[in-house]
């Protein structure tokens, strides 16, 4: 009995003496961190201040309080004195919630774990910006991707602008020949598509699923209630050579079949925008184009652990067509130095669908990229 009694004695002082510890650490100030990019307001004015022109609002910012004498902010790898800021915006960034702590002590168990200690999980979901919600001006986008994705947008002014975009706005990358311009006005866009074939040219196997067009036109609207429903029509012009036919279906089995888009549709989309982990831009929706169903999600800069990276996920459920196919892109910032530090992400992307073997896998897997022009603001 004796035995027992020294064991849980011992139990409850080592649970004492961590807890203690617990605590001591937590109510030890962080002095060397990294500010995770959550509040893109503090960051454009700490930029400000030191004259960077234009500000980042997902900038990689150090501060570094260790020496009392020699207190320094690092913006993306360039070094500033603490005191060169106002006395409001240091006590901002000292009382900054959201740090990643510089200073952690690695453990062995920390190749497993690290990513997850560093987890900030208090600013998951927040609103949307007002850009985001207007029914007139949600198409404004500083980001262009290189292949699918949102439209890049760029406002003439505020609710008058143009946008471009290369594949349809649910594709992966090399799964169409499509090209797209359009103009806004007023929550209302007119367009028009056209093809280049060297985009899926580049694939030589598992190209069975792929969606072509000719050329042709599009309109759409944004129900002026907020940007949350979408309504549009697309149609095409030119009609369909023997040759182009050929060429496009070459890769067809009895299953499987390229989709060819050569007569009218009715198109929709419900989103819902809001802020992921601190994004500048994000959403889920669930889309009808060209007579297919998508369900998916889309996140712009989005933080975690010290990352910044962009990831979209399309599911196209049914096609009268097509198989269904999911498509993943995942686009890592901070690759490049100077001004492509937080303006150019790259990563990979794939589309899961049925193989030319006629079983579930991998058909396409290539290298996506956007470019940030401007900031989002």
């Amino acid at each position: 009995m004796k035995r027992h009694i020294i064991f849980y004695l011992l139990i409850v002082i080592l649970f004492s003496t961590n807890t203690s510890i617990l605590f001591a650490q937590e109510d030890e100030p962080i002095l060397y961190y990294q500010m995770e990019p959550f509040d893109d307001s503090l960051f454009v004015i700490i930029q400000q201040e030191v004259f960077i022109d234009p500000p980042d609002p997902k900038s990689e910012i150090i501060v570094d309080l260790r020496d009392a004498n020699n207190q320094t902010v690092s913006i993306k790898g360039a070094l500033y004195p603490y005191l060169a800021f106002t006395a409001e915006t240091r006590a901002r960034i000292q009382t900054y919630p959201f740090k990643l702590n510089l200073e952690e002590d690695i453990h062995y168990g920390s190749v497993f774990t690290r990513v997850f200690e560093k987890m900030n999980v208090k600013k998951i979901l927040s609103t949307p910006t007002k850009t985001q919600i207007s029914a007139s001006t949600g198409y404004i986008n500083p980001f262009f991707q290189v292949f699918g994705g949102e439209r890049f947008g760029v406002p003439i002014k505020s609710d008058i602008g143009v946008s471009l975009g290369i594949g349809t706005p649910y594709s992966g990358s090399l799964e169409t020949n499509m090209i797209e311009a359009n103009f806004h006005i007023l929550g209302f866009s007119a367009g028009y598509f056209s093809n280049v074939d060297a985009i899926t040219d580049v694939k030589h196997t598992n190209n069975h699923n792929n969606l072509f067009v000719t050329k042709g036109f599009q309109i759409a609207y944004v129900i002026p209630f907020g940007n949350f429903f979408q309504v549009g029509y697309t149609k095409s012009v030119e009609n369909w050579t023997k040759g182009n036919i050929a060429l496009y279906t070459r890769y067809d089995t009895l299953d499987y079949h390229a989709k060819l888009v050569n007569s009218g549709y009715l198109n929709w989309e419900f989103r819902y925008p809001f802020s992921l982990l601190g994004s500048t831009r994000a959403k889920f929706y669930v889309a009808r184009y060209l007579n297919e169903l998508h369900i998916g999600f889309t996140g712009r800069e989005m933080s975690m652990a010290g990352s910044t990276f962009d990831f979209r996920f399309d599911a196209m459920t049914n096609s009268d067509i097509r198989q269904p196919q999911y498509v993943i892109d995942v686009l890592v910032q901070k690759v490049f130095d100077s001004w492509g530090f937080s303006s150019f992400s790259i990563g990979p992307s794939v589309i899961l669908t049925k193989t030319d073997k006629e079983k579930f896998g991998v058909t396409t897997i290539a290298v996506n990229a956007r470019i940030k022009v401007g900031t989002s603001l």
